[in-house]
């Protein structure tokens, strides 16, 4: 530690401080425009200069390192006359255009200059002008370059932060001006955070433009519904309508950065497909009627199918409190533990339940990603947690984290990577074999005799004897780590060797245990409380708090505490319920904000499965594809309509709360499961979401002594409940043949997120097109070139989109994206096959002749 004093005020702080962080931390005010807490320190804008004691100049503060026993002055006649000088020239150019301004209100230039500035000016000449007109840089950015104060954070933002290198710099002094490529942001991810950062309206949002003032706007602070990061965002409404989203530089663990998603992504609350009233099906057609009509018809249909199996699929993006009581309802109202969350796999929960309870951590990603290394399975960061991206590329920057890949697609962080290993969709298993096996071959004498022969006779062979590339390399860092975190995709569950591969990430985590280094593991889950999802019990095996339903002691306790009875035997998973629906034998089946008819593999079995059941019910705040097909429709509240919890990937639980009011005639999730227990002649108790989450906080046992209170702006964690790994250690799989055709893989894009943010207008007007993404290899042997529209067929179905050719993209790989529904892309696909075999060919001019002229006709 050492000793600072500033304005007559000592501190010790940490060696490396700065004087900045000094003074901040003694509430001591000291103005910046180009410093970011997250940014190495530019030390450009020179708001920041201070006196120091033997300095005979002014020294940039926020470049400035704290030195022991160091006397400095924040506030003296001759940093005043600085700072107002300094503010003084950044306006002798800068347009008073305040009232029409976007950012007026909120400018941190209006607010310096009230602050420091000079009272008159002493420039007369004339402002510099560089454009007569704002320029759209993209669909959502617009920019006003004659507002740029030159502090650079928007550039080093894009570069330093996203990745994405889209802004830079043309001219020097103060003819300098920030620009993208050829005046536009086409490559860039349009996450808005440079928006955010632009201490002026120099970069604007072109959604929000003119739209509202800041003061005319409430604000409500919210959790991102998008992926499982559980980014901080603070939504702002006007009159009940929403009008833009943007982060706070100190909450969340996003802090200032959200990506596209999340930034501009929430207008889907506003979608045209909300469902309006509840609806009956009558002559085959959805019939609006009342609530208290499909009371009525739903109380006989629901007596007719009495005695027949039941089942239940919900959304993990719903809040916890929601989950909860579905659970509960089904359990003791419909007296069935068939019941899901996932629409787009099959869980093998017997092997990912022990993992999780004996790994993975609830701690915060900020530290859990500052190990040693950090080995990243399967999926692709950059699209699917792109702020947990940000997160990595920081840590890689700053504190030198050896990053490894091992996973079948590329990503933008493959560039920050110490080792990049790519193997085929499902090959992840035999891969992690081989590095466990090179693990034990480099460092088997730092483990017990007893141990080492266990192990040796279970685990295979290293990767040079197996003719696996990469993983010899992977063994090699996580051997020099002392400290390891593993981060995994869950697109690894899409494939029929998930349970091989979840069996030899438990392997390699106990490996690294038993050679001492320290352990972290957390999910990247895609859905943004799939978390939450498992720890309320949204399972057919698994009770709240992930115990087993076959448990008769925590059973018990909780049928004590619901005043109910709870089914002893494990319930069907989502495969196994359509299963039942196809062979005639499930009597109601409900459905509640999920839509498996897009999503899970094989859409023809899934539509004659819904068909099939006795009784479809559907509650949704969308007209989706699923919805189309039930019996009955329950309008529900959507995301912002209601409050809750969600749980992110960390295990942080935060507060959802709700920003619009219903709309049309939908009512509350919660109230909706009043509704159905009623005509079941059950009561839920209790019925509110604050009472809810409290008998959560009593009964889950990761969520004891949590309370919404104490749920602040960055909310609070669950804790670990410690379970002792297997003991055992699962043998490897064979090794996969190499393929010989091209196999069609799916995953999120950037722009999209399932097919919750398809329904976003702003997020349509930047996504690309549905595409099918090829190597340059194979589309240079197939004859296409990128831009092509192609055809790709499988054994069951095929669909046309465009083609783009990534030459990052491994060979025998094809790519679609899965948030498409007009491809319906589950179509091409079969349950328990994955990837697919497809061919891809391309659409001839004659059949896009004939598909013009058809439209045109209109047929």
């Amino acid at each position: 530690m050492v000793s600072i004093t500033i304005d007559g005020r000592t501190l010790d702080v940490e060696a490396g401080s700065t004087v900045l962080q000094a003074a901040r931390r003694l509430g001591i005010d000291i103005p910046t425009f180009c410093y970011l807490k997250r940014l190495p320190p530019l030390a450009s804008c020179r708001m920041c200069l201070v006196e120091i004691e033997g300095q005979r100049r002014l020294q940039p503060s926020c470049a400035t390192a704290v030195t022991d026993g160091m006397v400095v002055r924040a506030s003296t006649h001759l940093i005043e006359e600085t700072r107002a000088s300094m503010l003084d020239m950044l306006l002798a150019n800068h347009p008073l255009d305040c009232p029409i301004c976007d950012k007026g209100g909120e400018c941190e230039l209006q607010n310096m200059v009230m602050a420091y500035g000079p009272r008159e000016s002493q420039f007369r000449d004339d402002k510099r002008v560089f454009h007569s007109e704002d320029i759209r840089l993209s669909p959502v950015i617009i920019m006003n370059v004659n507002r740029c104060i030159q502090c650079q954070r928007c550039v080093r933002m894009c570069e330093e932060v996203v990745g994405a290198v889209a802004l830079g710099t043309v001219e020097k002094g103060m003819d300098t001006a920030v620009t993208g490529f050829e005046g536009s942001l086409a490559g860039c991810d349009q996450c808005g955070n440079c928006v955010e950062v632009c201490p002026v309206g120099a970069l604007m949002s072109f959604p929000y433009r003119y739209k509202a003032r800041p003061w005319d706007l409430t604000e409500t602070d919210t959790v991102c519904p998008h992926c499982g990061t559980g980014c901080q965002l603070t939504v702002g409404t006007r009159k009940g309508e929403f009008m833009r989203v943007r982060s706070k530089w100190d909450e969340g663990l996003n802090r200032e950065t959200l990506c596209v998603r999340g930034r501009f992504g929430l207008d889907f609350v506003a979608s045209r497909d909300r469902i309006k009233r509840p609806m009956i099906r009558h002559d085959g057609a959805l019939v609006p009627v009342s609530w208290d009509e499909v009371g009525d018809y739903l109380r006989r249909r629901l007596s007719a199918v009495e005695g027949k199996a039941a089942a239940g699929l919900a959304s993990p993006r719903l809040p916890n409190e929601i989950l909860y009581q579905f659970q509960k309802l089904m359990r003791t109202a419909f007296r069935t533990n068939s019941i899901d969350c996932s629409s787009r796999w099959s869980t093998p929960f017997d092997t990912l339940g022990p993992l999780m309870a004996a790994f993975n951590s609830r701690a915060p990603l900020d530290e859990v990603i500052g190990n040693d290394c950090v080995l990243v399975v399967g999926g692709n960061v950059t699209e699917e947690n792109p702020v947990t991206e940000y997160l990595l590329r920081d840590s890689v920057r700053r504190r030198q984290t050896g990053l490894l890949m091992l996973s079948a697609r590329p990503s933008r962080l493959d560039a920050d990577a110490r080792v990049v290993v790519r193997v085929p969709p499902g090959g992840e298993a035999t891969s992690l074999a081989a590095v466990e096996a090179g693990l034990v071959a480099a460092v088997g004498e730092a483990l017990p005799g007893n141990v080492l022969a266990g192990i040796g006779a279970t685990i295979g062979k290293p990767a040079a004897e197996t003719g696996i590339d990469g993983p010899d390399r992977l063994a090699a860092a996580l051997k020099e780590g002392r400290s390891v975190t593993v981060l995994v995709s869950v697109d690894l569950l899409r494939s029929p060797e998930a349970r091989a591969t979840l069996q030899q990430i438990n392997n390699l985590l106990h490996v690294l245990q038993l050679l001492g280094k320290g352990l972290a593991m957390q999910f990247l889950f895609d859905r943004a409380n799939q978390m939450g999802a498992w720890d309320m019990g949204v399972l057919p095996t698994a009770l709240p708090g992930l115990r087993a339903v076959a448990d008769d002691v925590v059973r018990t306790a909780l049928a004590r505490n619901w005043g109910a009875e709870i089914p002893s035997e494990p319930g069907a998973d989502i495969d196994a319920i359509l299963e039942r629906c196809v062979g005639g034998r499930m009597g109601a089946l409900y459905i509640v904000a999920t839509d498996p008819l897009i999503a899970y593999p094989d859409r023809d079995f899934v539509a004659r499965a819904l068909g099939a059941a006795d009784l479809l019910i559907v509650q949704d705040a969308f007209l989706t594809d699923t919805a189309g097909l039930a019996e009955v429709v329950l309008p529900a509240a959507g995301y912002g309509e209601e409050t809750g919890t969600f749980t992110n990937n960390e295990g942080r639980v935060q507060k959802v709360r709700k920003f619009r009011e219903p709309a049309f005639e939908a009512r509350s999730n919660l109230a909706i499961f009043d509704f159905v227990a009623a005509l079941r002649n059950r009561a839920l108790r209790p019925s509110i979401q604050g009472e809810i989450f409290d008998e959560i906080a009593r009964l889950v046992p990761a969520y004891q002594g949590l309370s919404q209170d104490g749920l602040g702006a960055d909310g609070a964690f669950t804790r670990a409940v410690p379970t002792a790994p297997a003991a055992r250690f699962f043998a490897p799989p064979p090794v996969p043949p190499a393929a010989d055709r091209l196999m069609l893989i799916t995953g999120d894009c950037l722009f999209h997120n399932g097919y919750l943010s398809e329904r976003s207008d702003i997020l349509n007007t930047v996504a690309n097109d549905p595409y099918v993404a090829m190597s340059a290899q194979d589309t240079a042997q197939l004859g296409l070139s990128d831009g092509d529209q192609v055809i790709v067929r499988s054994a069951q179905g095929e669909l046309t989109a465009q083609l783009k050719v990534d030459g990052r993209f491994p060979k025998g790989l094809v790519f679609v994206p899965e948030n498409y529904r007009a491809l319906r892309l589950n179509g091409l696909m079969r349950r328990g096959e994955y990837p697919c075999p497809v061919e891809v060919k391309k659409v001839h001019a004659t059949l896009e002749v004939d598909r013009t002229t058809r439209i045109w006709r209109g047929v």
